[in-house]
């Protein structure tokens, strides 16, 4: 009988997240993600045999299955604006209002394997065409849902970048407070 793992798989991606999110793929040295997760190299190894791109894919599946949880609103819920609302609360929770920065976003700077990047790719264009859908169902043109979708990205990305910056999530709040409107009605 093996010895129990030291920390439990939630918490372990928890931990190697934040890693990627703070340092992207490149930056993520194994000395920051052992240290992070309290296991020594060679624990890691033993959980993850592919090393740093294992515990990148990893985390990148821990994102996709919360972000199915993020969205789903979108895709069960008839009232069109209390999905929005439920998905953005979920969402400020994900982001710890905006206190988080987007593993999407340092997953993908430069350095990151190609597949790490087409991944992160497919997971912000899921998260596109689930608001785009909303938006459509709203009574608005695919054109004009894809637009609104791509406004709302921009705007929760581009907010998250502010609320870091200047260490201050007020900006990342209200981006996800404006999200009905935006996705409903187009106003920004």
């Amino acid at each position: 009988m093996g010895r129990a793992p030291s920390i439990d798989e939630d918490a372990l991606l928890k931990r190697l997240t934040e890693v990627f999110r703070r340092s992207g793929y490149a930056g993520a040295s194994l000395t920051d993600l052992s240290s992070a997760s309290g296991l020594h190299r060679a624990s890691l190894y033993h959980r993850f045999p592919d090393g740093k791109p294992g515990m990148a894919a990893a985390v990148l599946d821990s994102v996709e299955r919360a972000f199915g949880a993020i969205l789903e609103p979108l895709n069960s819920e008839d009232d069109l604006s209390g999905a929005v609302e439920e998905m953005a609360r979920r969402v400020g929770r994900f982001y710890d209002d905006g206190r988080l920065g987007c593993v999407l976003d340092t997953m993908t700077l430069r350095g990151a394997p190609d597949d790490i990047r087409a991944r992160a790719a497919r997971l912000a264009t899921v998260w596109l065409a689930a608001m785009a859908d909303v938006a459509r169902r709203a009574g608005a043109t695919p054109r004009d849902a894809d637009r609104r979708a791509r406004t709302a990205l921009v705007s929760i990305e581009g907010a998250l970048v502010v609320a870091r910056v200047l260490e201050d999530p007020a900006e990342f709040q209200l981006a996800l407070a404006g999200l009905p409107r935006t996705l409903l009605t187009g106003s920004d």
